[in-house]
């Protein structure tokens, strides 16, 4: 199992496996209430595990309860955000 830690001071969300980074959403922060997805990275022996989408999945999470909006600039969470109607409550428009 795959757990998604946030490291608020290093701007990202990470999935570690035996202490080695496999998957990482990284974000900058425009205001305290908007988040900038720019740049997510999941290593290639982790590809096809879908932990882009828990990363994601965690910042949408603490998005909701953090009145928090984001801006996905990221080519793979702009994307996801295209197809996941259930995430439009955190999309700045």
């Amino acid at each position: 199992m795959h757990i998604v830690d946030h490291e608020p001071a290093n701007k990202r969300f990470l999935i570690r496996d035996n202490g080695t980074a496999a998957a990482v959403m990284t974000y900058v922060t425009s205001s305290p209430e908007l988040y900038i997805i720019d740049h997510t990275l999941v290593e290639n022996a982790y590809r096809g595990q879908g932990l882009g989408d828990k990363l994601l999945k965690a910042m949408v999470e603490h998005a909701r309860e953090n009145g928090i909006k984001i801006i996905p600039l990221c080519p793979f969470a702009k994307g996801r955000f295209d197809r996941i109607p259930e995430y439009a409550d955190v999309l700045n428009k």
